[in-house]
This record gives structure tokens, sequence and C-alpha cells, in this order.
């Protein structure tokens, strides 16, 4: 009888293995499915651009310069969102303010294809998406061509040996000062408290400007409607769980 028992309950396991193992892999086939008919769909709208790596570098991309008569088709400021993640920030700037121009740029096209995919379904011409890295952003646009600059909720690389793709690190800003206004602007959103303070060290050490710099937005009366007014999905997730959200507005030396 304990033989028998033991037995069923063995295959059972094995059965429940099996069908775990079946969905996850139906999962990521699924999955792998939409994010190459969301590339697809990139390919197809207005709002979209995808230069390569090799465009970008040797000096080829031909909107480098040109982005507010060739892209934008005006001549108001352009903000961009780097890491844009599903472009949430991006188009809800964009809705905002009218009488700008604002490009997210992410390298995952399959995450800001919501983003993009919405814009066109509002018709809010004020707003596209670069799919690049964030390493490669002074070769995709002119001297002085950007307004402000948004880094919204970034990856803070916390370990020591990933310094070098913390977005803020001097590296970062010397790239951003190329492509800004004299008086250009950065903002820095994240719940990271490691990152918030990081940028805050380097930026005193450095002797940049903050103009404006909040431990946490939603309980200081002063805070930027830009920065309260305008949730993304995982933000939102941070405050339930009580996460404090971080701001620091600045200018690079």
């Amino acid at each position: 009888m304990y033989s028998f028992t033991h037995k069923c309950k063995f295959q059972i396991l094995i059965t429940i293995e099996s069908f775990l193992n079946f969905t996850k892999t139906l999962n990521s086939s699924l999955g792998s499915k939409n994010k190459l008919k969301r590339f697809r769909e990139n390919e197809t709208f207005s709002n979209v651009i995808q230069p390569t790596r090799e465009e970008l570098v040797d000096g080829s991309f031909p909107l480098k310069g040109k982005w507010k008569t060739d892209f934008f088709k005006n001549n108001k400021p352009i903000i961009l969102e780097l890491g844009c993640g599903k472009g949430e920030y991006s188009v809800g700037l964009a809705r905002t303010y009218p009488d700008k121009n604002f490009l997210g740029i992410d390298i995952k096209g399959a995450r800001f294809w919501r983003g993009a995919k919405t814009a066109l379904e509002e018709n809010l011409i004020n707003v596209g998406f670069m799919r690049t890295q964030i390493e490669l952003v002074d070769y995709a646009f002119a001297k002085a061509e950007i307004a402000e600059i948004w880094i919204t909720f970034p990856d803070p690389q916390i370990k020591y040996k990933r310094t070098k793709h913390r977005m803020t690190n001097t590296e970062f800003l010397q790239k951003y000062k190329q492509i800004l206004e004299p008086e250009g602007v950065i903002h820095l959103k994240t719940d990271s408290e490691f990152m918030h303070g990081y940028t805050l060290g380097l930026l005193h050490g450095e002797g940049h400007e903050i103009l404006h710099a909040n431990h946490h937005v939603y309980k200081n009366e002063y805070s930027p409607k830009e920065v309260v007014g305008i949730q993304t999905f995982y933000e939102k997730q941070y405050l339930e769980q009580g996460k404090p959200i971080t701001y620091i507005k600045f200018r690079v030396k």
C-alpha cells in the first residue's frame, strides 16, 4: 500500500512538473511571437526611428542636427526621455506640453511599442521614439540640439563594477552636455535611494548646478507638476509598496 501510494505521488509530481515546464515554454513562445509582432509594427510606425549602430557612429545618420525640421517638422524645443521603457512618461509629457517635442529612447523596441502606438492613436504629433543604446546619444544629436533630458527610473547599477553603466556617471553627463543647449537641464526621477544619493554626491563633487532636489516628491508641495502629475506603471507599484520617489533637476557645468 505504501509503495503504491508513494508511486502515485511520484507520478503526480512528474505530471505537475511537466505541466509547469510546458506552460513556461508556451509563455516564452507567445512572448517571443508578441515581440516579433511589435518589432514588425514598429517598422510601420511613422513616429519610430531605428538607426543602426553603424549609421550613428560613422556619421551617416540623416536626422542628426535636423530633428526639428525633418522629423518633428517644427521649431519647438526637443526633450529626450532616456531609457523610456513603455513610453508612458514621454506620452504623458507630450499630452501636457503640446508646445514642445518629446523623444523617448530605449534599446528595447518591444517595450516602447505601446507608447508609440498610443501616440499614433491619440494623434500626438509632438512625440516620437528611437531605438538605440543610450551610450550612442551623442552620435544621434548635434551640439545644443536638445533642450532637456529626462531620466526616469533607470537601473541604479548598484554593483561597483557596473558604475560605468549608471546613467548619471561622469561619462554620461559629458555626453548629455554635448547635445544640450547651454542652459539645458536634466531631470532624474527614481525610486532608488542609492541612485539619488550617488547622483547628488557626484553633482556636488564635480561642481554642477543643482536646481531642485527632493527625497519624496509626493510629500513636498513644491514638487513640479510634471514630476507628480505623470506616473508610470512601475511607479504606481513602487508607491503601493510605500517606496519614496525622489527627484533631482540639475544643469551640467
